[in-house]
């Protein structure tokens, strides 16, 4: 595959997953690696594995995807993508404004910053990009094509960022993805390029919504548009929440409720906070799934570049003559341009130091947009999680069970579930897998928890979908 197909088929929208590169700490904190042993136990049942992300906890994250709080505006983003002193360029899905906190986002951001900073570089300048994820990749590709000599620093011990495939054959079949790996129907080039990298994907599609007693009616998402229709043509800014309470809605009914936590496991915030003027995208009814290793995406991208990993950044001192990296080892190295694409949660912890202090344009930005939380959890099963329907299901007596096996995308309502929104992997795939997502605050709460409590949590939330005890 060459560059320029990598470059067309990353170009692709994908849909709101999170995207994350290299950060400043001068102490790193390894990425979760999702391995499964050793091996949590849970009540009810136990999985053959499990995996699980903490980006929320993770020093290189800080949290998962930046959205647009209530209040902001949509110049916040310019103004973060905006160049400084033609030394500093600046990536990453928090300056897009067509879709920020994807992955097309990360990748339009990272063409556009290599533009920029094409256009201000000489021939055979010397330029840095720090961070190895999909932002950072995709400059540096277009940097080396044009000439540039380009080392990128990554904070991680591997590259992609929010992009990371857990590959342990023993564990998993496939590759358990903790980060970006859902894909739309706008991206056909990039299932090209996968197609082309052999990776098997799967349509996952068909929805059910089950409480404990049973399967409910679907819970459409028209009085959700229909509230941000309205909301729109006031004179300020409104939360999803406050549009859904004006427009007679309570977004604590279970039904409701549990819609909520599915654009919240997409957007990484709750309705509280999501603006309406900007809103998030609603969960769409058919996403296609990789089932491979997605790092040959980024490290084709890569080709070409010096990569520097484990190598944190945390100090960034620039003038008229220059740009200076101070590197967690204690190493200052100097360029003549960098182009930065960490995390907005990374720039509002200050954690990268910047001397002179960025702009106040820029500051201003990072403390008006937001960054959310999003984390997934894995667990295979060696059995199948639903049980056939009694013969006899009519409604009367002990509620049957009449889910859709085929179903694919599943809700839980009502009760406590902490994860309330689950993708069953098995009519695809054969294999008795599920994917948990959460987002917002539960995100945050389930990041918070060790391997054991998250195990927990995540069978908790199952337990509609689980088989009764014998």
């Amino acid at each position: 595959m060459t560059r320029r197909t990598l470059l067309i088929g990353a170009g692709a929208g994908v849909l709101g997953v999170l995207l994350a590169s290299c950060t400043p700490e001068p102490a790193p904190t390894p990425t979760p690696d999702g391995s499964p042993t050793p091996q949590p136990t849970a009540g009810p049942i136990t999985p053959a594995a499990f995996a699980r992300s903490s980006w929320a906890t993770d020093s290189f994250a800080l949290g998962a995807a930046s959205f647009t709080p209530v209040g902001a505006q949509a110049s916040a983003r310019e103004a973060l993508a905006e160049p400084i002193d033609d030394r500093l360029f600046l990536a990453g899905e928090a300056t897009d404004g067509e879709a920020p906190g994807t992955m097309a986002a990360a990748v339009r951001s990272g063409e556009r910053a290599a533009g920029e900073l094409r256009r201000a570089a000489d021939e055979g300048e010397r330029v840095a990009v720090v961070g190895a994820g999909l932002a950072g990749a995709t400059a540096a590709a277009l940097l080396v094509a044009d000439g540039l000599q380009v080392t990128v620093f990554e904070a991680r011990d591997r590259i992609g960022g929010r992009i990371q495939s857990v590959v342990d054959e023993k564990a998993w079949p496939f590759p358990a993805q903790l980060g970006g790996w859902l894909l739309g129907s706008s991206d056909a080039a990039l299932l090209d390029d996968l197609d082309r990298l052999d990776v098997r994907t799967a349509a996952l599609s068909g929805e059910v919504w089950r409480s404990a007693e049973g399967d409910v009616d679907p819970v459409s998402p028209e009085p959700v548009q229909a509230a941000i229709s309205v909301a729109q043509q006031g004179l300020e800014d409104t939360s999803l929440e406050d549009a859904l309470t004006a427009a007679g809605a309570d977004p604590a009914e279970p039904g409701l409720a549990a819609l909520l936590a599915s654009i919240s496991a997409s957007a990484g915030a709750d309705a509280a906070q999501l603006s309406t003027w900007f809103p998030p995208t609603l969960p769409p009814a058919e996403t296609t799934a990789p089932l491979g290793d997605l790092m040959p995406l980024i490290d084709g991208l890569l080709e070409g570049a010096k990569l520097s990993l484990s190598s944190p950044v945390s100090r960034v001192a620039y003038d008229e003559a220059g740009v200076s990296l101070g590197i967690a080892s204690g190493e200052s190295l100097s360029f003549d341009r960098v182009l930065i694409t960490v995390p907005l949660g990374v720039l509002k912890s200050e954690g990268l130091q910047f001397a002179p202090a960025l702009p106040f344009a820029h500051r201003g930005a990072i403390a008006e947009l937001g960054m959310g939380h999003i984390e997934t959890v894995w667990l295979r099963f060696d059995e199948p999680l639903i049980p056939e329907a009694p013969e006899n299901a009519d409604g009367d007596g002990d509620p049957a069970v009449a889910t859709d096996p085929e179903a694919m995308i599943w809700h839980v309502v009502g009760g406590d579930a902490l994860i309330r929104t689950w993708l069953n992997l098995a009519p695809a795939t054969g294999e008795n897998i599920v994917v948990g997502i959460v987002g917002g605050a539960d995100a945050e709460a389930f990041a918070d928890l060790d391997d054991q409590k998250a195990l927990d949590a995540a069978i908790a939330s199952l337990a509609p979908f689980l088989p009764a005890p014998a």
